[in-house]
């Protein structure tokens, strides 16, 4: 089998099943597979993949265990070749699939490959493309001061902004809402470590990859969309939970 797409859902059943829809459009042609995770949602997400559903795998957790160990819990039983990390609040072009594998299998020491991301009005999510947070790194992204010199490689970048969004190319670090990498090599480091905090799993996660030797990209030639912020408010818990994080990660 070539390609397992995980998706680990809580509690967000009306986007799982456009998900799921845009999974399965996009994986024609593919030898592929979708394993759904469930972590313990009580919206009938998993009524709602079982009726509609009923060829997905579906893994019901008992409990919420987070999104490091919910996507090792996929990953474990996948049997493609690659694995593709996705949210459930996101939706595949007919193309994304079929793009990238045309592209990771032409990069040696592929590590993780990410798409363009897009959110439910169009606009270019910057996240999509991202810098090893280093502290100033980090401040400049906490304190807004990305915003004021948007062009000034000094100060963005988190926002990997050495390259375009137009342009393909090497990044530091991808978004846990959309990452394709082999299954052997996300087992090799060990897939999300399980003691991250909120925020800093797929910041690890892409770093501890980058340590063994691999190079992780952002491929321009295809997009999705995802719609984030539909549960992240950015007031001062965000704040507080994303210095966490980067104190985590440090």
């Amino acid at each position: 089998m070539q390609l397992s797409v995980v998706i680990l859902n809580y509690n967000v059943r009306y986007f799982l099943e456009q998900c799921v829809l845009s999974v399965q459009e996009a994986l024609n042609g593919i030898d592929g597979e979708i394993i759904v995770v469930d972590n313990n949602s009580t919206d009938d997400s998993c009524l709602m993949m079982k009726q509609r559903f009923p060829d997905v795998t579906l893994i019901e957790n008992k409990e919420n265990f987070g999104f490091p160990k919910g996507n090792n819990i996929g990953v474990n039983i996948a049997k493609g070749e690659y694995i593709c990390i996705l949210n459930p609040d996101t939706v595949v072009a007919e193309d994304t699939f079929k793009k990238i594998l045309d592209f990771a299998v032409k990069i040696p020491e592929l590590g993780i490959v990410g798409c363009k991301l897009i959110d439910g009005t169009g606009n270019f999510l910057p996240e999509s493309k991202r810098g090893t947070p280093t502290p100033w790194v980090a401040f400049t992204k906490i304190s807004g001061l990305y915003k004021f010199l948007p062009k000034n490689k000094n100060f963005n970048k988190y926002y990997a902004s050495h390259l375009l969004e137009t342009e393909t190319g090497k990044v530091d670090v991808l978004i846990g809402a959309f990452m394709l990498l082999k299954r052997d090599l996300y087992i090799e480091v060990g897939g999300f470590d399980e003691d991250c905090f909120m925020y800093s799993d797929d910041i690890d996660l892409s770093y501890t990859i980058l340590k063994k030797g691999y190079s992780n990209y952002y491929f321009h030639e295809t997009s999705i969309i995802h719609y984030k912020g539909e549960s992240t408010l950015k007031d001062k818990v965000y704040l507080k939970r994303f210095a966490d994080a980067m104190r985590f990660f440090y």
